[in-house]
């Protein structure tokens, strides 16, 4: 009997395996002549080093893709086997290099910003809308090159080879892990990367990006909104996400390959997911579709009252991104310094009305709960407000949540945590309450 078990086992296990789409790593692997990268100096700050670095990744159907790579390097940090290494779009700027050195600062060590994810414009398109077109390219060939997706994972990991070699060359050291993080599409970029198998991403942390479970999201998205979000309306004018979509192969093959969910058995590394409360993008529940799903490490931030560009509305109505920047900071450190993690948990109960209980662990500093008010499931322009603290003294935290009589209600905890005095924080889910009387 136990042989059979086993054999079963065996045999479900394989079946996941084949179910993996191939068409990522086979297309990231492929050698590209005209991969190249060379240094073009640096710059020294009383307070930092910035080396400038240019690279070609690929060539691209016909399209050559460039791009900038700037090593944010704070005074007296020392380079370790481990980076950080931020995917974004756009050209090295004096705005960037001020997030740049902010995070490297925060991290303590070497930090590596790879521009031009993705090569643009093409076709005389950018962003969204050239990402779909290639979606688009894609159904009418079935050429698994098309989408964008895969030239901007195969960017970052000729980064990750670019980033080996100049620390060789440079520091004389061996750089053997990357964490690996990018927002909005490079959140996507940062999970497919992962999604390649290449054993140098440590961790990732990929943020805004809250769409895991596509099949799932879009139904989702539609019964809370009534409509598709107007951010993803490139998608929706190709008839990209038209609901007869699972009755069509292509389309199902599609939204496989480019589906961090199609690689969820692989992905069990380390993960922090960052979200923003009033992100325009996707519900404000989109990651209960997925959360479940996720093995290994996982943790999540929700930075409340911020939209997609993760700048956190503060009650004087000043604007900054603080709370991102301390935690993928806090995030990066675990796994570049080898520090322990914090292992925090809850427990959501069901119903209309439900019991709240977190657990922080013995390093949390303290508890607090928000919530936020709508008369409907969307909560995009709702504002949040914090309706309580525990102090460190109770690491565990119990709340009676109650549904509002005639309005919807949302609620997340977060716990507060200090490392070497980084203050940061981390999340539970969010849960929304359906109104007593509808």
């Amino acid at each position: 009997m136990k042989w059979c078990l086993a054999l079963l086992a065996a045999l479900l296990a394989n079946h996941v395996r084949a179910e993996v789409p191939k068409e990522l790593a086979d297309f990231v692997q492929k050698a590209d002549k005209a991969y190249e990268w060379k240094s073009n100096g640096k710059i020294e700050t009383p307070g930092s080093t910035v080396y400038n670095l240019t690279m070609t990744s690929q060539t691209w159907h016909e399209t050559t893709w460039k791009h900038d790579i700037q090593i944010f390097v704070p005074k007296g940090a020392k380079p370790r086997a481990t980076m950080l290494l931020y995917n974004t779009g756009g050209a090295p700027s004096p705005t960037n290099a001020i997030f740049g050195l902010a995070i490297s600062e925060r991290v303590k060590a070497p930090v590596a910003f790879l521009y031009g994810i993705p090569k643009q414009p093409i076709f005389d398109l950018k962003e969204d809308g050239l990402i779909a077109e290639t979606f688009t390219k894609y159904l009418a060939t079935e050429d698994a090159t098309w989408p964008l997706l895969f030239p901007m994972v195969k960017s970052v990991v000729r980064a990750m080879d670019t980033l080996q070699a100049f620390a060789n060359e440079e520091w004389k050291t061996d750089v053997s892990g990357f964490v690996v993080t990018g927002a909005s599409k490079r959140g996507w970029t940062t999970w497919l990367t992962a999604a390649t198998g290449d054993k140098r991403v440590k961790a990732i942390i990929p943020m805004v990006i809250d769409t895991v479970n596509f099949k799932a999201q879009m139904p989702h998205q539609l019964k809370s909104y009534g409509a598709y979000s107007d951010q993803i309306k490139d998608y929706v004018d190709r008839g990209l996400l038209d609901p007869k979509m699972p009755e069509n192969p292509k389309s199902q093959k599609l939204w496989a390959m480019v589906d961090p969910w199609s690689y969820r058995e692989n992905l069990t590394l380390p993960k922090v997911i960052i979200n923003a409360t009033n992100d325009p993008y996707w519900t404000q529940d989109a990651l209960n579709l997925y959360w479940d799903d996720l093995r290994g490490p996982k943790w999540v931030l929700y930075v409340p009252n911020a939209g997609h560009g993760l700048e956190q509305i503060q009650t004087d109505g000043k604007k900054d991104r603080d709370r991102v920047m301390n935690t993928m900071a806090a995030a990066a450190r675990w796994f570049i310094e080898g520090k322990t993690p914090p292992v925090m948990t809850w427990k959501i109960g069901d119903g209309t009305s439900f019991e709240f209980t977190v657990d922080g662990g013995k390093d949390c500093k303290e508890i607090r709960f928000w919530d936020a008010k709508s008369t409907t499931r969307d909560f995009r322009k709702s504002k949040w407000e914090q309706r309580g603290t525990v102090s460190s003294e109770l690491t565990t935290w119990t709340h009676q949540f109650a549904a509002l009589e005639t309005k919807y209600k949302a609620v997340f905890a977060e716990c507060e945590y200090d490392l070497d005095g980084l203050k940061y924080s981390l999340s539970t889910q969010i849960r929304i309450l359906e109104p007593a009387k509808k």
